[in-house]
């Protein structure tokens, strides 16, 4: 039998049971031992599954608001990543721009422009801008994106790799793991080019995550490019 001391306080205060959510799963567990395996409670089944309900709604709840603050977070990121983007008012700024502010503000490891020139390497007098800018062969930017492959070109690709060269990467390539790649569109008559963000993180770019924050950058990044070439 229950002690006298402990009989009174639950009659005096029952709140502290109710809310108590460990306490009243031993009672209706109790409850259901004491009722026999031949009968069915269906009141407490219909608990059970409310608890469950309960729960899924909750976990559904911290992921849609972690998403939430992740977007948020993301789209602060490259909106003070575009206005870095106009501050330079020379090309070897604009370029500076790239690795000294706005790649610390994407949180990226490494930043390379890719040109394609009908000179490629040969074309010194852009080499000498610095590591940012990269001159390659003319149908490099595609060869690169589709990696070999007969496939369609998307304007963002996210992707896990491992480098097989440091040709892009420069020293860096041994420690890149995942890259963002925009392909930019300097307009008529004029060889595309290529934007290209590396992570030593893994799973920073992965072909699951969006792609519209990435989408709306490359979009500034070339219309300001289109700029310095004209």
């Amino acid at each position: 039998m229950m002690d006298q001391d402990t009989r009174d306080r639950i009659i005096a205060e029952p709140e502290a049971l109710l809310e108590d959510s460990a306490v009243m799963n031993a009672l209706i567990a109790a409850n259901e031992r004491a009722m026999g395996s031949n009968i069915v409670d269906l009141r407490g089944l219909a608990m059970e599954r409310l608890e469950s309900r309960l729960d899924r709604l909750e976990d559904t709840h911290r992921t849609v608001i972690a998403a939430a603050y992740e977007n948020l977070a993301g789209t602060n990121q490259v909106h003070r990543a575009v206005l870095q983007l106009l501050d330079p008012l020379s090309f070897e700024d604009f370029l500076n721009a790239l690795n000294a502010e706005v790649a610390p503000t994407l949180r990226v490891d490494c930043v390379r422009l890719v040109l394609e020139s009908v000179q490629g390497d040969a074309d010194a007098s852009l080499r000498k801008l610095g590591d940012v800018l990269y001159v390659a062969q003319a149908g490099f930017v595609s060869d690169y994106i589709s990696a070999g492959k007969n496939v369609p070109l998307r304007p963002v690709v996210l992707r896990q790799v491992q480098p097989s060269s440091d040709a892009l990467y420069g020293e860096k390539a041994g420690w890149i793991r995942s890259e963002a790649l925009m392909k930019l569109d300097f307009g008529k008559g004029r060889l595309p080019g290529m934007l290209v963000l590396g992570a030593e993180d893994p799973h920073q770019f992965k072909t699951t995550h969006g792609t519209d924050l990435l989408g709306f950058f490359a979009g500034v990044f070339e219309r300001t490019m289109r700029r310095w070439l004209s």
